[in-house]
């Protein structure tokens, strides 16, 4: 028995490409030419791994980048805190400092003054009718109340006899005169410098000139 015109047909068109040309058919197992294989469908797949990987890397080193950089700033700001904490502990002590001194600045001063303060007692209980010796007590206590002040920084101004300087003298009275213009004649209230500051100016009188 023979076999039938249309199934050879069918076999035929089978095995002949689109186009009509004749083609094997693939063996089982075998990969069709015409499918991609899984590493080329795929182009660089290795190159592209390895990037992620390298981006992977990357990520982790400015995570750690980032990490020490914070823990250098916390270092840095703890250090600001404790700097500001200093100095604000040494300005009150050096304000509490400042207070002290200027509320016992004159304590050496009024103990220099003491002795002073004794001799005047002393000549106030027993004044006496000696006037000469009354006199000579007080002199002394001026003598020592001046030492003790000149000791401490305290000087009077020269007035007479000198040339007028405003920055040190104050004229009250003009009066013709024969000494030279701007000459000092007559101190009417003494004048001083502390330490080399004037601390009053000295009441003067001053001989009149076509200057002045």
């Amino acid at each position: 028995m023979g076999i039938p015109v249309k199934m050879v047909e069918q076999d035929k068109a089978r095995r002949e490409g689109p186009d009509g040309e004749a083609g094997a058919a693939p063996l089982p197992g075998t990969p069709d030419k015409n499918m991609a294989a899984p590493e080329e469908a795929l182009p660089g797949g290795e190159a592209a791994e390895a990037k992620a990987v390298s981006f992977e890397e990357r990520i982790r080193e400015l995570e750690a980048a980032l990490a020490a950089a914070e823990k250098k700033a916390e270092e840095y700001y703890q250090q600001f805190l404790r700097s500001r904490a200093d100095f604000e502990n040494l300005r009150r002590r050096v304000n509490k400092e400042r207070e002290e001194f200027l509320h016992f600045a004159g304590e050496a001063l009024v103990a220099a003054l003491l002795p002073v303060l004794d001799d005047f007692e002393r000549a106030l209980k027993s004044p006496g009718e000696d006037v000469a010796a009354f006199l000579a007590g007080a002199e002394m206590i001026y003598r020592r109340l001046s030492e003790t002040l000149a000791q401490e920084g305290l000087e009077p101004i020269p007035a007479v006899g000198s040339v007028f300087d405003p920055a040190r003298h104050e004229a009250v009275a003009y009066e013709p005169a024969g000494e030279e213009p701007n000459t000092v004649l007559e101190e009417l209230r003494r004048g001083y410098t502390f330490r080399g500051k004037v601390i009053r100016p000295a009441l003067v009188k001053v001989a009149k000139g076509d200057r002045i």
